[in-house]
């Protein structure tokens, strides 16, 4: 195995062996099997229900992870000292930057193909049609996921891990209310205040571009130029994230 592939198997073991992740885990087959409790309130509308509600507490549950895991994923390292270790091998620091992200997203991978399978398999006993945008949505939920993880160690790469949570929990919001802001911002008369949201709205990742679970939960198709758009345009804000914290990274004097 090389040098990469090992830091990679390193970091997902790392975070399968991280109680709040198995905890997070166990907590999300717990909600989804206990979904079909809520889906007792209603009948004309139960497939609707069982699919926003199974979708929604996926994203919720993983992107909480996401945020634990990519805010201290630094910190981590040079709290326990074993980043100088790290430095100290023939291995670039972006190289090992890279290797932590695609851990992490091996984790998040897993268990979001845990919790998918456990999904199918409460449409399929309650006897709802599963349709493709059901799939399409969870895929398009793993490139959110990889926005959010890429900004998370961009912040962590400067930042501790409180300060890093909040600044990737708030690009989480900022990212999903980012079409409500451009809106807002077509309605002001010309000023400052349009020009500042105007700015926010192309300066932050638009989460909504990857966000097909409406499209899901009303069984209605996405085209391939849609979903290939929004993942094009997750893929550019995490490489330039990306770009950005190992920028940071190189430069970073640990002492």
């Amino acid at each position: 195995m090389s040098a990469f592939g090992a830091m990679v198997w390193n970091g997902f073991r790392e975070a399968r062996r991280n109680r709040v992740t198995v905890v997070v885990g166990a907590f999300a087959a717990v909600v989804l099997l206990s979904s079909t409790l809520v889906t007792e309130v209603t009948v004309a509308t139960f497939d609707r229900v069982l699919t926003d509600f199974g979708l929604g507490m996926m994203s919720l549950i993983l992107v909480f992870l996401t945020i634990f895991l990519s805010s201290g994923l630094l910190s981590r390292e040079i709290e326990r000292r074993t980043i100088f270790l790290v430095v100290s091998k023939p291995v670039s620091r972006s190289q090992f930057l890279l290797a932590r992200l695609a851990g992490n997203m091996l984790t998040l991978a897993v268990l979001m193909g845990a919790m998918l399978l456990i999904f199918l398999s409460q449409l399929v006993m309650f006897q709802v049609a599963v349709n493709p945008t059901q799939v399409l949505a969870v895929v398009g939920l793993w490139f959110e996921l990889l926005v959010l993880t890429s900004a998370g160690i961009l912040f962590s790469s400067f930042a501790g891990p409180a300060v890093s949570a909040i600044a990737t929990t708030g690009i989480y919001f900022a990212g999903h209310l980012a079409n409500d802001l451009f809106d807002i911002a077509q309605r002001l008369d010309d000023g400052p205040v349009k020009a500042v949201a105007t700015a926010l709205y192309y300066l932050l990742p638009n989460l909504e571009k990857m966000n097909f679970r409406p499209q899901a939960t009303y069984a209605l198709p996405v085209d391939a130029s849609t979903f290939f758009s929004g993942v094009g345009y997750g893929l550019g804000w995490a490489a330039l994230f990306t770009a950005a914290a190992i920028f940071i990274f190189e430069r970073r004097d640990f002492r």
